[in-house]
């Protein structure tokens, strides 16, 4: 039988379709403990999703997840008596972690209003605070190389069955802000993998590249995913809000095309802090108003008779300030597609998740990766790691509690693999371990 194949470039992270018919080195242990809980507002008691949880005054730290949940692993020399949870709309909050470890609790923030009154609104234009944010790289963000750890997540859904679920502890060489960031690595540490949740009926797709996000998806030093100084010209821009983030004031600034290019430009919105002029996130999406010139824009090459449609894009990269500099953060890449074979009356969606929370960062004897170790972009994370869900996988190693859908699917293949209820049970603990 012919095996089609079918590469998809996605803010250069590839998809590979097949058209069918049907150990990592480890961390010396360290003593941690752990602090856990769900971040939630105090006024409605919802949860808050992908708040900055981290220790003061160092550079540890995770993300909640969506449902606000986390797990944070802190190492005992550190000596902390503090974490702090702060988010885009929320007062910077600090808890005791004496009363907190071993126990599963809610963590309450208090939203933070701005009004105009507070700050000093500076007599620019939108677009002159957004080349301003550009001209100042070098002075907000780091002219240094950093070794950063995080943790790597990604899942592929075909309709609402999850198809794929591989997840990484990574390590990345980060260039200076002023160097070309194709010079940036990304090695894996380790990492586990449950393929085949369900398995896909018509199409096999999988996510080539994909842990090289966090050095193509950075906006501060890759200014071809969404503008540079160069390209500026081709959005028009519109001041939306002042908010707080990390109880800095922060400019809203919504952007959109304006010309008309032959590949498809982005929309969405970048917040610039008032005071140092740093870009601290950016929230967009691919402009879908053309769907052929986007399908283009994504496409490399494709069976002649497959149809691509993209349906919805979403990325979301945020920055923290860390002794005066600001630092990537987390990033979050949502990709929503049809795929469908000419002459036939159904098509089949997709959904493509990624999502990397930088846990670590070190700036002391930082040497780039011998090449054998880097995670090139012709690799596939799913084909380099095992199927294995072990009891405190991880280690003292920080990650993303995963959403209650990716537990879900796990459960479903548990019970594919006929486990016991008892080995289930211990694999599903394994996965949410609080230590």
């Amino acid at each position: 039988m012919k095996t089609r194949k079918l590469t998809i470039v996605i803010a250069g992270i590839m998809l590979v379709f097949f058209s069918t018919g049907q150990a990592l080195a480890q961390k010396e242990a360290t003593s941690y403990f752990s602090v856990s809980g769900t971040v939630k507002d105090v006024n409605t008691k919802r949860p808050v999703a992908f708040a900055h949880v981290f220790v003061p005054g160092t550079h540890v730290g995770t993300v909640a997840n969506m449902e606000g949940a986390f797990t944070l692993k802190i190492q005992e020399a550190l000596d902390a008596g503090n974490i702090g949870i702060s988010h885009l709309g929320y007062k910077i909050a600090k808890f005791d972690i004496e009363s907190r470890k071993g126990k599963v609790t809610d963590f309450l923030v208090e939203p933070h209003s701005v009004t105009l009154q507070e700050i000093m609104v500076k007599p620019h234009d939108p677009r002159e605070i957004v080349l301003t944010a550009l001209r100042k790289k070098e002075e907000n963000y780091t002219t240094s190389p950093y070794l950063l750890t995080g943790f790597y997540r990604e899942t592929i859904q075909q309709r609402s069955d999850y198809i794929s679920i591989a997840e990484a502890v990574i390590n990345i060489y980060q260039t200076p802000v002023d160097v070309d960031p194709r010079h940036n690595q990304v090695k894996i540490v380790q990492g586990r993998k449950s393929e085949d949740v369900k398995t896909a009926d018509t199409l096999i797709l999988k996510l080539q590249a994909g842990p090289n996000m966090s050095t193509v998806l950075d906006v501060v030093r890759n200014g071809d995913v969404i503008v540079d100084e160069e390209t500026i010209d081709y959005y028009s821009y519109e001041l939306l809000d002042i908010v707080k983030i990390e109880d800095e004031a922060n400019y809203v600034i919504g952007f959109e095309p304006r010309v008309v290019v032959p590949y498809a430009l982005t929309k969405g919105k970048f917040y610039i802090s008032v005071e140092s002029n740093a870009i601290t996130m950016a929230d967009f999406s691919l402009d879908l108003s053309d769907t052929d010139k986007a399908a283009k824009n994504f496409i490399k090459s494709k069976p002649r008779r497959l149809r691509f449609t993209p349906k919805n894009t979403r990325y979301l990269v945020t920055y923290t300030k860390v002794d005066g500099k600001y630092h990537l953060n987390y990033i979050r890449s949502e990709i929503e597609f049809f795929a469908d074979w000419r002459r036939r009356l159904f098509r089949t969606s997709y959904t493509v998740m990624l999502e990397m929370a930088v846990t670590q960062r070190e700036s002391e004897n930082v040497t780039r990766f011998p090449y054998r170790e880097i995670f090139s972009s012709r690799k596939v994370l799913a084909d380099h790691v095992k199927s294995d869900f072990e009891e405190d996988f991880w280690g003292e190693y920080n990650y993303i509690e995963p959403d209650q859908s990716i537990e879900t699917a796990i459960r479903k293949l548990y019970k594919t693999m006929k486990l016991s209820k008892k080995e289930a049970e211990d694999l599903i603990y394994s996965v949410n371990k609080v230590d």
